[in-house]
């Protein structure tokens, strides 16, 4: 396991989590927050290149999709998710497509929309690749979040749940 101490230069250095600048303790743990998701996605684009034959993108989409218990999910939805602008999304699902890894169809009751969902083949090569993933995910993790930056993203969640903040 990596030394939570330690940043590699392969990865993007994570902002203060002691305080001390100009952000409220929400927005520092956003930012956080943010650099953590970075660093493990840096790790995870080779991985996923190597495991899955996909960008990273296209991965997010599969995971999406995955994840839907019956069915898929409009594009629109998906864009909505993965906060990427719904052209770059139609090329992503076509590749996809081409891969065999999706489907599309018109959303049932509204021709305009449509629906995408995830194949058996992606679901095996997912299933197959997820060890490899999920240890990638972890070790990027333990390299980023050490106890102060658990602390800063834990300040977070009180206000979530409506919990008082002990200050």
């Amino acid at each position: 396991m990596a030394d939570p101490a330690k940043h590699p230069a392969d990865l993007p250095a994570c902002p203060s989590a002691q305080g001390g600048g100009l952000l409220p303790p929400e927005l520092r743990a956003w930012m956080l927050l943010r650099a953590t998701t970075g660093a493990v996605e840096q790790r995870l684009r080779s991985v996923v290149k190597e495991r899955l034959d996909v960008s990273h993108d296209e991965f997010l989409v599969l995971c999406l999709l995955a994840e839907q218990p019956e069915g898929g999910l409009r594009m629109t939805r998906i864009a909505e998710l993965l906060g990427r602008p719904k052209t770059r999304l139609t090329y992503q699902i076509a590749c996809l497509q081409r891969a065999g890894l999706v489907t599309r169809r018109s959303a049932c009751g509204d021709r305009r929309g449509i629906e995408v969902t995830v194949t058996d083949q992606a679901r095996h090569l997912l299933e197959e690749a997820s060890g490899a993933l999920a240890e990638t995910v972890t070790e990027a993790l333990a390299t980023c979040v050490g106890p102060a930056e658990r602390d800063a993203l834990s300040g977070l969640l009180p206000r979530l749940t409506g919990e008082a903040r002990a200050e």
